[in-house]
């Protein structure tokens, strides 16, 4: 799917293989419509990634 549809709680891997668990979205990064903000807030790991909205990721969602 793509970046513009991924919800917080969704374990997703990134075009450059990295996974994360997405704790926060931050919308428009830096001013920028055309980006959003991936957060992953754990206690054994803080990782933020930017990604263009139009982007394809790999989604795995809890049902």
């Amino acid at each position: 799917m793509t970046a513009a549809d991924v919800r917080v709680g969704d374990r997703i891997r990134l075009t450059t293989g990295v996974e994360m668990l997405v704790s926060r979205i931050e919308p428009a990064f830096f001013g920028r419509t055309g980006l959003v903000a991936f957060v992953e807030d754990t206690a054994t790991r803080w990782y933020k990634q930017p990604v263009p909205v139009t982007a394809e990721v790999q989604v795995s969602r809890a049902p």
